[in-house]
């Protein structure tokens, strides 16, 4: 499925980049992603953060149309939030935009984003003695070292995103036994050998 007939994944421009780019709007947005509707409280709660910072960043994240109001789930004045988008998709024309504002920002994304897979990656291997025995054989952290050309890579990668969107339609409800929310992160990016 391509992006145009998706429209739950949103690309990224140089303006919705400014608004996202800074670490706790990251995360924040993560958060909800990932956990749910919630209120700045409680993302406080979560995040070790105030809930002045937070109520402020979910105000620029609504303001930059990553994030909504969640009425249904509030209660008296409480202010519930919701994303606005299951995906985020990089516009690779910013890593080369003339502006060096833009480009900064790319920088800051692309850095917090690794940042964060890789502590994703650490909080499993620290917990994975927590988890059921068959989530023991279920994991990977794999690495291949090829030999492509940049067209090759692309076709690879296409592929592999393809691959991991046939799984989307087949996935298991919430409340499946021993279902939960896997993450794959893919890494491609060519090295030197010298």
């Amino acid at each position: 499925m391509t992006e145009s007939q998706n429209p739950q994944v949103r690309r990224l421009d140089a303006r919705s980049l400014r608004g996202l780019a800074h670490p706790l709007r990251m995360q924040l947005l993560d958060a909800l992603r990932f956990g749910g509707p919630a209120t700045a409280s409680q993302l406080a709660d979560r995040l070790g953060e105030s809930s002045g910072a937070t109520s402020y960043h979910l105000r620029q994240l609504a303001e930059y149309g990553f994030i909504e109001d969640a009425p249904e789930h509030g209660k008296g004045r409480e202010r519930w939030w919701k994303t606005t988008y299951r995906g985020l998709r990089f516009d690779e024309a910013l890593l080369t935009d003339s502006d060096p504002a833009v480009r900064g920002a790319v920088d800051l994304y692309l850095h917090e984003l690794a940042t964060t897979q890789t502590r994703a990656l650490s909080t499993w291997l620290g917990n994975r003695e927590s988890w059921p025995e068959e989530w023991s054989r279920a994991w990977d952290m794999s690495s291949w070292t090829l030999s492509l050309t940049p067209e090759l890579t692309r076709e690879l990668v296409e592929k592999m995103h393809a691959l991991v969107e046939t799984y989307r339609g087949r996935a298991a409800s919430e409340d499946t036994p021993g279902a939960e929310q896997v993450r794959f992160h893919t890494h491609a990016f060519p090295i030197r050998t010298d």
